[in-house]
């Protein structure tokens, strides 16, 4: 009698078994969007990160910009703490101030916000870079109504205000546009 020989053993590639490969990829936590909208291909490109997301590239100009704002925020804060007489002088013509501590509180908001902006000078995350330059765009926006409403109280129009007023429409367009360039996807090659 002749061995009987076992049946052909029938091999499941699993590659072609739809079911099983979603799964498969349910289970390993890939194929599907993450916080930052990205479809990883593979756990190790999960775990590792993307290459794209380490050559984001930043617009032309927004170090500078951030730059320019962490010293003018700066600088402002402190004329506001040290000199607050001066400050006010300088935009309002008026010599006399009734109180210094108004002044000097916006003089230490102004600060803490300077501190926020030096830190994401050196960052590289796009989460904290586009929250900066959202606050700075609200500062400014709130800033332009408070001096706008103060000189229509006041009946007067003072050229360092007008300045001040033009200056913060300027800005505002900027840190939006800043904003909005950093959250922008990168376009795939």
């Amino acid at each position: 009698m002749a061995a009987k020989q076992p049946p052909p053993l029938m091999k499941k590639h699993s590659q072609t078994d739809l079911v099983s490969r979603l799964k498969t990829r349910k289970i390993l936590g890939v194929g599907g969007e993450d916080d930052d909208g990205e479809v990883h291909r593979s756990k190790i490109s999960q775990v590792l990160g993307n290459e794209i997301k380490f050559a984001v590239r930043e617009p032309l100009g927004l170090r500078v910009w951030q730059l320019v704002s962490a010293v003018m925020f700066s600088g402002v804060a402190i004329m506001a703490l040290a000199f607050p007489d001066q400050l006010y002088d300088a935009i309002f013509n008026e010599e006399s101030v009734s109180s210094k501590t108004p002044i000097r509180l916006y003089g230490g908001a102004l600060l803490s916000i300077s501190l926020i902006m030096w830190n994401a000078l050196y960052t590289a995350e796009k989460v904290i870079i586009r929250w900066t330059l959202l606050t700075e765009a609200c500062y400014f926006a709130v800033q332009f109504l408070v001096t706008t409403v103060s000189l229509v109280e006041s009946s007067r129009m003072a050229t360092g205000a007008v300045l001040l007023l033009v200056s913060r429409v300027f800005f505002v367009l900027i840190s939006i546009y800043y904003y909005y360039q950093v959250g922008r996807r990168p376009k795939k090659v």
